[in-house]
């Protein structure tokens, strides 16, 4: 038996099998352990020693990164991300984008979400890792074409997720869907960390057996299983696997890198990452982690393993607002009753994937249902819009009587809710006018017009008390 496993490490060995290891510190794990409150000038230091690493890519933008740099950072999105590229040149930039919705909340018309990938591709984007919440294919269809016509690397996402509707055979069957539409890799995105290593591995076979695509897994260590599952899903024949540099990772974040890394090359892979740089890197963001551990924001609830995700099935960052959101209402007491909520939400809207925007709206659904001691007195305007199908098709069957209670007698549409919205980009260019300084601006705005604009209004008051205290100091 010894003999037997010392020859399979032995071939391994010689093979030398690649696995991509893609750095997720300046999005998703710092989105998940403090709600994305990174600043540029924060991680500008490592930048150099990022780049230089060995990555296969680095998660730097989409998700919540658009959103929090104009509301809490005071940062221009885009200006971050040509800065982020003027550094990293050697590495390839990688991005989350929500299809339809683009990196917002809600369903945007065609032409927006084509002028915001061709701007995205402008400022130094290179892969663009593209989900629907739903697995609805028709929100995804666009930002695929367009991501292809842009010249990047066109990512496919599955949103893993246990329901009874959520299968092998239907997982398999989206990747074919993604394959078709002319997908470059396929990505299973398990956003709550409840991704066994025997479904890992199970999926990923099935998909590799299915689809002549490279597979990338992404997944979280809410609930201790992270490491296991992407070991199990590399042997399968993971190509690329999403890991966070060391002081950042595990809880609702992700597996830590350097961990990732000893194990593959103890066991013949190759990762191209060099364990030297991540150290000095890790080095790097210690001190920041600690003053997030000082200030609060990095709260140690979603530092823990938490097995009850399993049951609850909340992805990290959904998990990190919960708790942010209960505590302003001074109401963490109730946390428990909100994640028991949570599930009897999701079955009733259809059990669609916890991940952005359907895991908010059945979080705030959730706790709303809680805190007001009486199920769907208070529904909230996007789940309505949800119930009318403006969010797409839900994976399974939405509980009649809920829906007889916010709709009456209206029927929820069945089409691609796209088709039904006029575009808006050059509308909103004019109605901007000279507020907006470039394309970019336009897009934050139709993005997030009041968040936007109280940046636009910051940034200018800001330039003329530089261009006072200049005038100033000439004097």
């Amino acid at each position: 038996m010894y003999s037997a496993i010392t020859n399979f490490y032995n071939r391994r060995k010689d093979k030398r099998m690649k696995v991509n290891i893609t750095e997720t510190v300046l999005r998703d794990a710092n989105q998940s352990l403090i709600a994305t409150r990174l600043p540029y000038e924060k991680f500008e230091g490592a930048l150099s020693l990022l780049d230089k690493a060995g990555y296969y890519s680095l998660e730097c933008w989409g998700g919540a990164t658009f959103d929090s740099c104009l509301r809490y950072l005071d940062e221009d999105p885009w200006e971050r991300l040509r800065k982020i590229k003027k550094v990293c040149k050697n590495t390839k930039l990688q991005m989350l984008l929500r299809g339809q919705n683009i990196l917002g909340y809600k369903h945007y018309p065609d032409d927006i979400v084509r002028e915001f990938i061709k701007h995205a591709a402008d400022c130094g984007m290179d892969i663009i890792r593209i989900f629907d919440a739903l697995n609805d294919m028709r929100n995804i269809q666009v930002a695929m074409d367009q991501t292809k016509k842009s010249g990047l690397h066109a990512s496919g996402a599955i949103c893993y997720t246990i329901s009874p509707i959520h299968t092998l055979e239907k997982n398999v069957q989206t990747a074919r869907e993604l394959r078709d539409m002319g997908a470059d890799s396929i990505c299973i995105k398990d956003m709550a960390g409840i991704m066994s290593p025997k479904e890992a591995y199970d999926l990923v076979k099935a998909i590799k057996a299915e689809v002549d695509l490279p597979v990338v897994v992404h997944t979280h260590s809410t609930t201790g299983l992270g490491s296991m599952t992407l070991l199990k899903a590399v042997e399968a024949g993971a190509d690329t696997i999403d890991t966070a540099i060391s002081c950042f990772s595990n809880g609702t974040s992700q597996t830590p890198t350097e961990s990732l890394v000893y194990a593959l090359e103890q066991f013949g892979y190759e990762t191209g990452v060099d364990q030297k740089i991540t150290k000095e890197i890790n080095d790097y963001f210690k001190p920041i982690q600690d003053e997030y551990l000082k200030s609060g924001l990095l709260d140690p609830v979603v530092m823990t393993t938490s097995t009850e995700a399993l049951l609850y099935q909340i992805p990290g960052g959904m998990l990190s607002n919960l708790v942010a959101q209960l505590k302003a209402q001074k109401a963490l007491d109730k946390l428990e009753d909100v994640l028991a909520e949570t599930p009897r939400v999701r079955e009733d809207l259809g059990y669609p994937p916890l991940v952005t925007p359907m895991s908010q709206m059945v979080g705030v659904q959730a706790t709303a249902n809680v805190l007001t001691g009486e199920r769907y007195k208070n529904v909230s305007k996007e789940v309505v819009a949800y119930l009318r199908g403006e969010y797409g098709r839900a994976p399974g069957t939405v509980n009649p009587d809920l829906v007889k209670k916010i709709l009456g007698d209206e029927e929820p549409m069945t089409g691609r809710y796209a088709d039904t919205l006029e575009p808006a980009f050059q509308k909103a260019k004019e109605e901007l006018g000279s507020i907006a300084r470039s394309d970019e601006d336009v897009l934050s705005y139709v993005a997030f017009p009041q968040v936007a604009e109280k940046f636009f209004k910051a940034r200018e008051e800001k330039e003329n008390r530089n261009v006072k205290y200049t005038i100033r100091e000439i004097d």
